[in-house]
């Protein structure tokens, strides 16, 4: 399929997912899907969960953390006690305390980064038991934070948001685990391992050598990962390899996988809201910065290598280094836009050998905040803040107290968007500037000059937006990026997600303004152009001069910008 008609196909895929998941889940979320009821019951029973209790937003902000914790100290066990515990045929011994910690981390905020090869480091009790569950979890989590935001905007006078522990059930056997289960009998279908029988010897009949080839439950974790925009990998090679994602078809899905809950639930907020096109503001936004980021990608992997292109060599394919020759250039960046901009963080090339631009878009697209669209649940409520900000600047232009959806904005919540917005951008360089000013930080770049520096730019900014992507180069498995990481890891999922819930828990409280003449209309392409404006200036003004430091001074080594 020529890359053109990739992206027609990709269009129609995701319009039917906007349509038809967003009603799902709206329908799941309302609590109007019983076909899982015998299912649902029991679960509730086992926590503890009145189904029929709503909550205030302290209450299910502090549900949301109490299950985070309990979740990480399980998985921190199970990776730590891996060798004396079933399903390790393979014989993988307990993984060091700062991977342990730093990983249990990753994956219970929905982030996943990786920094060792999970082929040779985590058991299969460890890959189904923590990772894979952990998969299906965090980013039910982000789900219900997600519904619980759109439902503060859509009550009025209420006390409540909603109940964390339903939203969260209902998020996971509902929606994630029918669709996984699916997919991962395409991907099986496809060629992709799914057995525990441990590892293969393979021996050549010419010349006697043998190789050893780990094997594992591979299908299942790899459609969870996509789907829950969660990101990681069995093996270190990620999507670029064939035991995780054999063929075309697999890789096509994947990308339709990371994609369609982010974009589905703009539908979702649309119609909780009652107003569609309130929505289709939000998912315009979202199709505008994904399509630039992903035409400067393509266009500067096309080009080619430009140190190459300095000694004269012809590049027809475009840049193919660290690219798989069964996607090729424009395939592979489409996959790993697609990953960035989500929430997601696996890939199917290596970043690390795209072209100085190329890796800055990528880098770039999770410095936006990862809103476009964004991770599950994470791309909505994220750019739900930066939509506060927006009406707020636009009430500022026409001398009157902004309204968004009927709810005035005040400073209570412009100070709860600001909190949630900013504070990626400051984490990220702050942990940034520690890492390059002391010895520890200093030695992990295997590179130097700007492009060591953007690797360990893009290893806190990855891991800070809870995306996961490794820009590789960059030893980040020892203490020193194990630890700093985690800073990262908790502060950009927890200090986004508890603000994104007293914003939710105030708007429910207000009651609806009628709409006059003097509203600022949120459904129109002023607030879309003006949205996408707040995006692009708050993204600017805080990481250009960082930026610029690493893949823009790389580029213009090279003699030339583009």
């Amino acid at each position: 399929m020529g890359f053109a008609w990739t992206i027609v196909a990709l269009v129609l895929v995701l319009a039917l997912c906007w349509r038809f998941l967003g009603a799902y889940m709206v329908v799941v979320y309302e609590g109007r899907a019983r076909w899982l009821a015998k299912v649902e019951r029991p679960i509730y029973r086992a926590i503890g969960a009145d189904p029929k209790a709503e909550q205030t937003w302290q209450r299910y902000a502090s549900s949301v953390i109490v299950f985070s914790a309990i979740a990480l100290l399980i998985s921190y066990g199970i990776f730590r006690l891996q060798e004396h515990l079933p399903f390790n045929p393979d014989h993988m011994s307990g993984v060091e305390w700062h991977t342990a910690w730093n990983t249990a981390v990753s994956f219970v905020t929905n982030t996943n980064w990786q920094s060792y090869s999970g082929e040779t480091t985590m058991s299969y009790l460890s890959q189904m038991g923590a990772l894979a569950v952990q998969n299906f979890l965090s980013a039910a989590v982000g789900m219900a934070v997600a519904v619980a935001l759109i439902r503060g905007f859509a009550r009025k006078g209420s006390k409540t948001i909603g109940n964390f522990w339903v939203d969260l059930v209902r998020g996971t056997i509902y929606v994630l685990l029918p669709i996984a289960f699916v997919a991962a009998i395409v991907f099986i279908s496809q060629g992709a391992l799914q057995t525990l029988a441990g590892h293969a010897e393979v021996s050549n009949a010419l010349n006697g050598a043998s190789q050893t080839l780990p094997r594992g439950p591979i299908a299942s974790q790899e459609v969870i990962k996509q789907l829950g925009t969660n990101g990681g990998g069995f093996f270190n090679a990620n999507g670029a390899g064939p035991f995780e994602n054999p063929t075309g078809l697999t890789n096509f899905l994947s990308i339709v996988l990371i994609l369609c809950i982010p974009v589905a639930l703009t539908y979702t907020f649309g119609k909780m809201v009652f107003s569609i096109r309130q929505g289709v503001a939000i998912l315009a936004v979202m199709t505008v910065l994904f399509g630039g980021w992903l035409t400067m990608t393509a266009v500067a992997e096309q080009q080619g290598n430009p140190a190459l292109a300095a000694t004269g060599v012809s590049q027809p394919l475009g840049n193919m280094e660290g690219k798989e020759t069964r996607f090729g250039a424009l395939s592979s960046s489409l996959y790993n836009v697609t990953s960035t901009q989500t929430s997601t963080g696996s890939v199917d090339s290596a970043a690390d050998s795209y072209t100085p631009i190329g890796g800055m878009a990528m880098l770039t697209g999770m410095m936006l905040g990862e809103v476009s669209p964004g991770g599950v649940g994470t791309g909505v409520y994220g750019i739900l803040m930066f939509a506060v900000i927006t009406v707020f600047i636009g009430g500022l232009m026409v001398g009157r107290t902004p309204e968004y959806l009927g709810k005035k904005i005040q400073a209570r919540e412009v100070k709860l968007a600001a909190l949630g917005v900013l504070v990626m951008p400051i984490t990220v360089l702050v942990l940034t500037a520690i890492a390059t000013a002391v010895n520890a930080g200093k030695a992990g770049p295997l590179n130097a000059g700007p492009h060591g520096f953007s690797e360990i730019l893009y290893a806190y900014t990855s891991q800070t937006n809870n995306n996961g992507s490794g820009f590789g180069g960059l030893s980040a498995n020892t203490p020193f990026y194990n630890i700093t990481g985690t800073i990262g890891l908790l502060l950009g999922r927890f200090a986004i997600i508890i603000p994104a819930l007293a914003l939710a828990g105030g708007l429910a409280e207000k009651t609806v303004v009628p709409t006059s003449l003097g509203t600022f209309r949120t459904d129109k392409p002023m607030f879309v152009g003006l949205l996408t404006g707040v995006v692009l200036v708050i993204g600017g003004l805080t990481f250009l001069p960082a930026v610029a430091l690493g893949p823009i001074v790389e580029q213009l080594s090279h003699g030339m910008f583009w």
